[in-house]
């Protein structure tokens, strides 16, 4: 018993219980003829872009990871030198330990905020569009403008906002961004008044695809409000909560606008970041700054958050499809 098919000339059945069917042999021509030359024409333009502004400037950056140049004198090939100095610069732990610090802030202070008020925003039934409007403003808001705003804030003597509604509960003045201690946290929280709206949006889009049954539900058993949290929309948007951990994470670990606008990395280094160590290295010199070390110190945080994101998502992979 034989069978035709379109696919192919047909061998003989066995017994009628299965067909097996060649392959016709591919070839240039049937490529061709496939629409495969015109589909890498078409993909031409767009290959072309995306290497020279995507893999180009990465090839190049490693390139002048191994060499000192300025941009000013002609480059000379130094190997690793690049790397050991940035390892070996007394400069490099301050950065690390004080981006460390920064994410860790971010992560126990912004991370939750906007959970809260997306949830809060969630139960409202009149209004939400306004409140989600005032919630993603900051974000339309220049950095430079809402830098100048909330320095006026932070302003360090009695008359500066903060300081005048501390001291109505009797509390202040504070330096803030004058003091070790309190410039980091001050820059963690202008951090999260400008980029929770974002992620507040997410969270909202993330709630309407949230089943109101299963609220029914666990009304009829009894559950409250926080119950209802904890047990339906947390579960429910669990993967969504692990993507914009990792988000802030990555983010975090490049904070450079708050430290460069507020204190340029003082006082006393106190929020000098990896970020702008490299911004230094780059472009600290009005000569001509060291373009190798500074691209070497960004092939080494690249290469972090890669290897650092790549244990996460192994890490959470189950998590987030339970």
């Amino acid at each position: 018993m034989t069978t035709v098919d379109e696919r192919g000339p047909a061998l003989p059945s066995k017994r009628g219980l299965s067909r097996r069917y060649v392959r016709p042999r591919r070839t240039p021509l049937s490529w061709i003829r496939g629409g495969g030359l015109t589909a890498v024409l078409f993909l031409l333009p767009l290959l072309f872009v995306f290497g020279a502004f995507s893999w180009y400037p990465i090839v190049r950056t490693a390139i002048m990871s191994l060499q000192h140049t300025n941009f000013v004198s002609a480059p000379t090939w130094v190997g690793f030198q690049n790397f050991a100095a940035v390892w070996h610069d007394p400069q490099f732990p301050i950065a690390v330990r004080n981006t460390a610090y920064f994410a860790l802030l971010a992560l126990v202070f912004g991370y939750p905020i906007p959970l809260i008020a997306a949830v809060l925003m969630s139960e409202v039934r009149k209004r939400r569009g306004i409140y989600s409007v005032l919630a993603y403003l900051p974000v339309v808001i220049p950095p430079v403008v809402g830098v100048l705003l909330w320095k006026t804030f932070y302003d360090g003597s009695s008359t500066g906002v903060f300081n005048t509604i501390l001291h109505w509960v009797g509390l202040g003045p504070y330096p803030w961004l004058n003091s070790e201690q309190w410039a980091m946290p001050s820059l963690v929280l202008y951090s999260t008044w400008a980029n929770a709206g974002a992620t507040i949006i997410i969270y909202l889009a993330a709630l309407t695809a949230v089943n109101p049954e299963l609220y029914e539900a666990a009304s009829v058993d009894g559950a409250g409000l926080f119950s209802k949290i904890w047990h339906v929309t947390l579960p429910q948007i669990r993967g969504i909560l692990l993507v914009t951990l990792i988000l802030q994470i990555i983010g975090t670990a490049q904070v450079f606008v708050e430290p460069f606008l507020f204190t340029d990395g003082g006082p006393v280094h106190a929020t000098l970041t990896v970020m702008l160590l490299i911004y230094n290295y780059a472009f600290g010199n009005s000569l001509g700054g060291d373009f190798g070390k500074a691209t070497a110190l960004s092939l080494m945080l690249a290469g972090f958050l890669a290897v650092f994101s790549l244990v996460y998502l192994r890490a959470t992979r189950s998590w987030s499809t339970r």
